[in-house]
């Protein structure tokens, strides 16, 4: 079993519940079935509570009332958008082989120069890879995702976004590897690896699949998953090193949502089907 201390901070499994369960749930999600969720994880009462309320400030969750009258948490809208857009990578197939690029080329005041550094780390942890200085480039369907997320954070104004191709001189595969740290992200697939392959092998020689043993290895796995995505902006496969390790990573990843994700939701108390593969 993974030590949920060691790898997994619980405001990150907290967003990571509400994206599989808590946003089909009913109305909002009361507070004690938090803390039981969050215990079935390893994470305490007090540890939960500090790290609603982080996410509260950060307006991601809203303070509600269930039906029952008892106190609870939604999803903010803002928050329901961003579950939406990474559904679209979460829960992706393989990328299609060709779909262009997008730039994004940005200038920043001086005198407001903290907006660059934050549109800088907003690009860097979308999946943008850099081209040139001020120029960041990502497989075009990234675009409507980007767009959401400057909106969001009011820096629309900052940024001209482009379509294109990339001519040369360069090869793109010899490109890439300069717009990207590929090492890095080979890297971060092997290290879910290490931690999820042999919880998917010691599934696959069970015939049952009980509700909470179900819930507790997806969540943990989803929570390890959902950041790949955004690390590795899904490059075409003609592009990547031959065994690219993300391959693997996101079949192992896509095993484990398909017999894990439903008995979890029983656990979970939720009836609701969250998206599909």
């Amino acid at each position: 079993m993974i030590n949920v201390s060691d790898q997994h901070a619980p405001r990150s499994l907290i967003v990571t519940l509400y994206g599989a369960y808590g946003r089909f749930a009913p109305g909002p999600v009361p507070v004690a079935e938090l803390i039981r969720l969050l215990a079935a994880l390893g994470v305490d009462a007090p540890s939960v509570r500090s790290s609603v309320s982080r996410l509260k400030r950060r307006g991601l969750l809203l303070p509600a009332r269930t039906a029952q009258g008892a106190a609870g948490y939604e999803l903010s809208p803002q928050a329901r958008q961003l579950l939406l857009d990474g559904d679209r990578r979460i829960y992706a197939a393989a990328p299609p082989e060709d779909e262009g690029w997008v730039l994004a080329v940005f200038s920043v005041p001086e005198s407001e120069r903290q907006k660059r550094h934050v549109l800088r780390s907003r690009l860097a942890g979308l999946g943008f890879g850099t081209a040139a200085p001020g120029v960041w480039i990502a497989p075009a369907r990234l675009y409507e995702e980007t767009r959401h997320t400057l909106e969001r954070l009011g820096l629309e104004a900052y940024v001209d976004f482009f379509r294109g191709e990339h001519l040369g001189f360069a090869a793109t595969v010899e490109a890439v590897s300069r717009w990207w740290d590929l090492t890095a992200i080979a890297k971060a697939h092997e290290a879910f690896l290490d931690r999820h392959a042999r919880v998917l092998r010691s599934w696959e020689k069970r015939a049952d699949t009980p509700p909470e043993e179900a819930y507790h290895d997806y969540l943990l796995a989803l929570d390890s998953w959902r950041h790949l995505p955004y690390t590795d902006p899904g490059l075409p496969a003609g592009l990547l090193p031959a065994d690219w390790p993300g391959v693997r990573s996101a079949g192992v990843f896509q095993a484990l949502h398909r017999r894990l994700r439903d008995a979890g939701a029983v656990f979970a108390g939720i009836s609701d089907q969250p998206t599909e593969v």
